[in-house]
């Protein structure tokens, strides 16, 4: 609908523009807001009081102009002008009603991408694999997951790259270990961060183990077999524990999405040669560099972007641009997204302008670090175990899924067990993704259980609730087939309608700025308007039939959006809690 006013807006600019009431060459940014108030219309624009200066007209003198020269349109009831000179916007309700039954019979509830579709590769998760997943690198893989599905429904070709860190000096110290405790493999594997503790312990205790350490690093990059043979396993065996999170997690994370460092490490001398090339390297106590004058320090001093040490290895920003190129000329894609720790935006800014002036992207292609805060205790500091330790991500959600178990357990005591299992997991993993994807992806957040299992308040199992509740109004009914048509006549019916009509709009904001909090208020919303809805209308005990079927209708459509959303975010959804 926004879209709609805005070429409404466009046409009437055109024609005043002819008219000579605005001079030539004006391109304003239209803006169109939803109106708190419905009083005032249900759509607003400061486009008069934006243009009202070079029309050399009061805002409400030019906000006159602007309606009269408005085309017609059967979505628009009335156009009003409120306070200094906003032009108010009414939706036609009977026009309303009709696009909701339009949304009802189309699979993909009337949503469209507002641009061209585009290949987007989405950088997630992107774990070190001499560790065990912990829950630094949730966030990275929830919100990833959330966007790239929002991106595959509007119809882009998405491409999800797990870039693990599969490479690197400690990968010597591993592979000691595990040279020297062939049963390793098979056993303490099992627990990798123990492991790579005892790996460590043997590094930092044994200058016979550290040096031997240092030689199968050496060996590992010329791709001496049986270090390579060691790294696989090692690998294999890391990225098993990475899937089982994955899959618990429900994020769509295979294998075949794995393209970690090591995957580019045949490319870093053609990565240097090519920065030679293009006259971008200086030489900085022996480290290959790329300065830029437009990222320095407190001093005033240029920043390096460091590509090769002095000692001739390479760094973080070698093996980054190289997956830059990578992603560009072989998988053509249009735009990259970077979920990554909003600490690493200055390293982001600065490998993105590189790769831009050695010509490693093509000059449309956007590259976006979708940066994110971190999530904290509820003491607001980093999250630990009470030992200080980090917390592993497979410990976090087994608690999560038993806290839930003993939530629904004391709300339903009648379920059987495999039925309570599924609830749990649903709702435990659910309320885990959702406190997070619900908070702005920039800001830091604390974790709490109490607060994410709740069934008040934008959670979770108040949404996974909302919708069960739309599903037992057919449970009631049985079988029952949707006639008739929608009719919007009670002030809830209406405020349902207004939102069901935003879907579309909410899923390209979110494809648009990386942001799922904003479906996750959306649907928040959504369900607190549903619960207003039921509770004023009734549907089941309707005072005709043709209301009841408009009203079932509009229950049917708040439930497939509530679900579709739910899914968006990665949520699996209960017919029943």
């Amino acid at each position: 609908m926004k879209d709609t006013i805005r070429h409404l807006i466009q046409q009437a600019l055109t024609r005043l523009t002819t008219e000579g009431v605005l001079p030539e060459g004006l391109s304003p940014t239209i803006q169109v807001e939803n109106t708190k108030d419905k009083s005032h219309g249900d759509f607003a624009s400061n486009i008069a009081m934006m243009l009202a200066k070079p029309a050399s007209l009061k805002p409400r003198e030019l906000a006159e102009k602007l309606i009269a020269a408005l085309p017609g349109d059967e979505q628009i009831s009335k156009v009003e002008i409120a306070g200094p000179g906003f032009l108010n916007f009414y939706q036609n309700t009977q026009a309303l009603a009709g696009r909701l039954d339009a949304l009802l019979a189309d699979a993909k509830l009337g949503v469209r991408k507002a641009g061209k579709p585009q290949t987007v590769v989405v950088d997630l998760s992107s774990p070190n694999l001499a560790k065990e997943m912990h829950v630094g690198h949730l966030r990275s893989t929830i919100i990833g997951d959330a966007v790239a599905r929002v991106l595959e429904f509007l119809g882009d070709t998405v491409i999800r790259q797990n870039h693990v860190g599969d490479w690197g000096t400690q990968f010597g110290m591993l592979l000691a270990f595990m040279e020297a405790n062939p049963a390793a493999a098979e056993s303490e594997l099992a627990d990798l961060e123990g492991f790579y503790r005892a790996a460590k312990k043997c590094f930092d205790d044994s200058a016979e183990f550290a040096e031997r350490a240092r030689e199968l690093v050496v060996q590992l990059q010329a791709g001496e077999a049986e270090c390579l043979r060691l790294w696989h396993r090692f690998n294999a065996i890391s990225l098993s524990h990475c899937q089982q999170a994955y899959d618990r997690l429900g994020v769509k994370l295979s294998p075949a999405d794995v393209k970690g460092e090591s995957a580019y490490n045949a490319e870093l001398p053609a990565i240097i040669e090519a920065l030679r090339a293009k006259g971008l390297l200086s030489e900085s106590d022996g480290a290959q560099c790329v300065f830029m004058d437009e990222f320095k320090n407190a001093e005033g001093n240029p920043l390096p972007v460091i590509v090769q040490k002095a000692g001739g290895g390479y760094l973080y920003a070698t093996t980054d641009l190289a997956a830059m190129r990578y992603r560009s000329q072989v998988l053509k894609a249009d735009r990259a997204l970077y979920f990554v720790d909003q600490r690493q935006a200055l390293h982001f800014q600065m490998a993105f302008e590189v790769a831009r002036r050695a010509g490693f992207v093509h000059p449309g292609m956007q590259l976006e670090h979708m940066g994110f805060g971190t999530m904290n205790g509820a003491d607001g500091r980093p999250f630990k175990t009470r030992d200080g330790g980090t917390v592993k991500l497979i410990d976090l959600l087994d608690e999560a899924e038993e806290r839930a178990y003993s939530l629904v357990k004391g709300k339903n005591p009648e379920l059987d067990e495999s039925e309570l299992r599924s609830i749990a997991h649903a709702v435990g993993i659910g309320a885990v993704k959702y406190a997070d994807l619900s908070k702005h992806r920039t800001s830091d957040y604390r974790f709490n259980f109490e607060q994410m299992l709740s069934f008040e308040g934008n959670t979770a199992p108040y949404l996974l609730y909302a919708y069960t509740r739309v599903a037992s109004v057919f449970r009631k009914l049985g079988n029952s087939s949707l006639a008739g048509q929608i009719a919007l006549e009670a002030e809830q019916e209406l405020a349902l309608a207004g939102k069901l009509a935003q879907l579309g709009e909410v899923l390209n904001n979110v494809a648009d700025k990386g942001e799922p909090h904003l479906l996750c208020a959306y649907l928040y919303d959504l369900a607190g308007l549903f619960s207003s809805f039921y509770e004023h209308c009734p549907i089941l005990a309707a005072e005709d039939q043709a209301t009841q079927q408009s009203r079932l209708r509009l229950a049917a459509l708040t439930g497939r959006t509530l679900k579709q959303g739910l899914e968006l975010l990665g949520l699996e959804t209960l017919e029943r809690m």
